[in-house]
């Protein structure tokens, strides 16, 4: 039911990561910034940015004398052990460096079986959650995690799912025609978090943008309140420029 829309910004640094860490693997003793981008093809610049966020993802160290070898984040993720418990370890303090960058709650969510589903969270006093007054499976259509969930399915996969959640109006701002519903989901450019402008709930505002990796619907989400939403843009942006490491985590 998933369609294929232009890949998202994070999508397309994954695959740079991706890249290289097959490089830093083939290489255990260690390989150059200068052997990487001879590999790799990728930009000096482009590499260095992508460097530095695998060493401060844990992906990879850099020893003494500047050559690359794998880090302890990937060892964990990459064994053979529990990688379930260690892939949820890796995204929560992930996300808890995520909500302390942008001053919000902030989410994974998955669409698994049909459903929408917050499968892991990271809030704060500062950064309070999104008070669930109506079920999230129930409210795709108004929620920006639910629209971003939704963006990604293909036009069947939509009627499925609002065949089995009726569209009902939360607040004033909530959209309740489907057509238009979906016309606003065809024009959302993939590479644009989705906004929720207190389309689920009186006085909060949201932001998510894509995290689809392989065939599993998902997505990376923030929540502010009303009176936090003159920040809700750049709080996006950043979202969507943090993207890749939960991605990747997923990933491998």
């Amino acid at each position: 039911m998933a369609q294929q829309p232009e890949p998202p910004a994070p999508f397309h640094s994954v695959q740079h990561a991706l890249r290289i860490l097959d490089t830093v693997v083939k290489h255990n003793a260690g390989v150059t910034d200068t052997e990487i981008a001879r590999d790799t093809g990728l930009p000096t610049t482009h590499l260095s940015r992508m460097l530095l966020m695998l060493r401060r993802e844990g992906y990879v160290e850099q020893l003494s004398d500047g050559a690359y070898v794998i880090g302890d984040s990937l060892l964990m993720l990459g064994s053979a052990g529990d990688r379930r418990r260690a892939l949820s370890e890796k995204l929560q303090s992930t996300l808890g460096e995520l909500r302390d960058t942008v001053g919000a709650a902030v989410y994974i969510s998955r669409y698994i079986d049909g459903e929408v589903k917050i499968t892991q969270y990271a809030d704060g006093p500062r950064a309070p959650k999104v008070n669930e007054w109506v079920d999230f499976r129930s409210a795709a259509h108004a929620s920006a995690v639910g629209k971003c969930l939704l963006t990604q399915l293909d036009h069947n996969g939509r009627r499925d799912h609002l065949s089995r959640h009726k569209i009902a109006r939360l607040t004033s701002r909530t959209i309740t025609n489907e057509k238009v519903l979906f016309t606003k989901l065809d024009n959302q450019p993939p590479t644009v978090p989705v906004l929720d402008l207190q389309e689920y709930a009186v006085g909060t505002v949201c932001a998510a943008v894509p995290i689809t990796a392989g065939q599993s619907v998902g997505c990376l989400a923030l929540s502010l309140p009303l009176e936090h939403a003159h920040r809700l843009r750049r709080a996006a942006d950043t979202l969507n420029r943090r993207a890749a490491p939960v991605l990747l985590s997923l990933t491998i």
